[in-house]
Formats: structure tokens, C-alpha cells, sequence
């Protein structure tokens, strides 16, 4: 079962059950991707639509952050609802200790000493997580605290 039959059962399914929230989210969902299908004039793979995915949420945590900032706490949660109902698609996301690890050794890798050394760190963790369900922000601050201290 692709990512768009998924999306269209699970889709079905929050119409009989009435669930607003979901409803639109899966809606906004199957939109995104098969805006992606039609840009790329093909289906898409199970990869690309997770980048889509991984997309939204990068989006969405975005505006929560600046609803928050703007004091507009009630869309802020239902942008946090969005990302739940998306994230549910996604594969788990890796735990601190294992993007510290992958940080670790691709900075062996990579013979990085400084943090003038960070942006081939950065590109290279990001290369070594793609596909994986992963926080750039989180990667960001684990290669500068590693890269300075």
C-alpha cells in the first residue's frame, strides 16, 4: 500500500467518524502530494512523499514558533495538531543519542576540528540521515556544541 492509498483509507475513515482535525489535515496531506506527483509529472516513491512529509512538519513547526512569539496560542495548537497527524506517517524519529553518535563519527570522518569546519560537518550528518525522520535544528546544535567543545 503506497503513502497516497494510506492517506485516501485513512481519509475515508475520519469522514465516517466525523473527525474535523484529522479530516483536514489528511485533506492538506493528499494535496501536497500529489502536487509533488504532478510537478514531477510521475508517482511519486515512498521517499519522496516522506520528504514531503517531513516538509509539512518543518513548516508547521515554523509556525508554531511564530504564533507562539505572536501570543496567538490557539492556532499555534493547531498547528502542533497538524504535526501530530502528520508525523503518525512518518517513520520514528532517531533519538538524540543516535544523531550524536552519527555526529560523532561522521566528524572523524570528515577530520573537523573547528567550527569554521561545520557546513561539511552538517552536509555530510544530513546526507548519512536522509530519509530518516531528524530535526535540523537538533543535528545544528549537537555538530556546534561537538565542533566547539
Amino acid at each position: 500500500m503506497t503513502f497516497l492509498d494510506r492517506i485516501n483509507e485513512d481519509l475515508k475513515a475520519a469522514m465516517k467518524s466525523k473527525d474535523s482535525e484529522r479530516l483536514s489535515t489528511l485533506r492538506m496531506v493528499k494535496t501536497a502530494l500529489k502536487n509533488r506527483e504532478i510537478e514531477k509529472m510521475d508517482a511519486i516513491t515512498d521517499e519522496e512523499a516522506i520528504k514531503v512529509l517531513q516538509s509539512l512538519v518543518k513548516q508547521r513547526r515554523d509556525s508554531v514558533e511564530q504564533y507562539n512569539q505572536a501570543g496567538r496560542t490557539e492556532l499555534a495548537e493547531k498547528e502542533a495538531a497538524e504535526i501530530r497527524f502528520i508525523e503518525e506517517y512518518l517513520p520514528a524519529a532517531l533519538d538524540e543519542t543516535a544523531v550524536t553518535r552519527v555526529v560523532e563519527e561522521t566528524i572523524a570522518e570528515v577530520g573537523a576540528s573547528s567550527i569554521k569546519e561545520m557546513g561539511a560537518v552538517m552536509k555530510a550528518v544530513m546526507a548519512k540521515l536522509a530519509g530518516q525522520t531528524v530535526d535540523g535544528k537538533v543535528v545544528n546544535q549537537i555538530v556546534k556544541s561537538k565542533l566547539s567543545g
